[in-house]
């Protein structure tokens, strides 16, 4: 068993990981910020000019390996994306975690029009396929992951994987109606973010896939109907800016429960350690057994 595996993936130890990266590196470790912890802990560093992300299990590094070769064949193809910092050698792996270093954008998270994601979601499947191989899309990979090493209750945990499971079987009989390729993999309003420039560029590029591109439509869809997070104007934008309704294809709500359902395990990673994301854990699942709306579920 490795440090990474005996020891709590928490704040603190991704701040002591990345200072210890950053030292590596070259940078400055001084006034590092945690912005997100979930999957990684990102961090800006430098005053915001460079982001990283350190990854919470050693498993992660073959990803993240494969996030750093998305990133240059991005690059390469001029395709608006986050770039990594040339500086320096990527990933950086630190107690078995792994480590990336990339360009800062805008001050703040300024976002893309839904417009603009359309657009830009269209442009990336219309891509000439990476030259390195891609893992099939596995909807449920991270949720078998995520339940076996969550600090939830049993029944909780039990209930989930059940619920994982008639899902997988409902995911099997869908009938995809787009093109198969190359997807994103978790597209939606938070990782669309604008540069200094106020030019739209496409973050968190680690979970890339081949699959079915509705896919890569879901979240903006159950956004604005489960959520309300999107207007219908706005929904509307994105939609006829990508060509494609996912709303209408019949297994629309398949792929949105199942989404719902990773939406939760992502938040049981830190249920162990923050109070509040234990409570909202239990708020989601209780929506889920009632059949209740999903409009007071608190964004983490």
């Amino acid at each position: 068993m490795t440090t990474s595996e005996r020891t709590a993936f928490n704040a603190a130890v991704a701040t002591r990981i990345l200072r210890r990266a950053c030292e590596l590196a070259g940078f400055v470790s001084e006034g590092l910020e945690l912005v997100r912890f979930g999957d990684h802990a990102v961090f800006r560093v430098e005053g915001g000019q460079i982001i990283s992300r350190v990854g919470r299990h050693a498993d992660r590094l073959p990803e993240v390996r494969r996030e750093v070769a998305i990133a240059r064949w991005l690059a390469t193809a001029d395709y608006p994306a986050a770039r990594l910092v040339t500086e320096a050698e990527q990933p950086v792996v630190v107690e078995g975690h792994p480590v990336t270093f990339w360009e800062g954008l805008a001050d703040g998270e300024q976002y893309a029009s839904t417009r603009q994601m359309g657009e830009l979601l269209r442009r990336l499947h219309a891509l000439e396929a990476p030259p390195f191989p891609l893992p099939e899309l596995r909807p449920f990979s991270k949720v078998e992951q995520r339940l076996k090493r969550a600090l939830i209750r049993e029944e909780t945990r039990s209930y989930l994987a059940s619920r994982a499971g008639e899902l997988a079987a409902r995911y099997d009989g869908l009938e995809f109606v787009l093109p198969q390729g190359h997807l994103h993999g978790d597209f939606n309003i938070g990782n669309v973010l604008r540069d200094a420039e106020a030019c739209p560029k496409v973050i968190d590029l680690d979970g890339f896939a081949t699959g079915p591109r509705e896919w890569d439509l879901v979240q903006t869809a159950m956004y604005f109907d489960s959520f309300g997070w999107h207007t219908e104007a706005e929904y509307s934008d994105f939609a006829q800016g990508y060509g494609f309704d996912v709303r209408q294809w019949p297994g629309y709500i398949v792929l949105r429960s199942i989404r719902e359902l990773l939406m939760i395990t992502w938040l049981t990673q830190n249920a162990g350690t923050d109070p509040r994301a234990a409570e909202e854990v239990e708020k989601r699942v209780e929506s889920l057994r009632s059949g209740g709306s999903r409009r007071d579920w608190a964004p983490f």
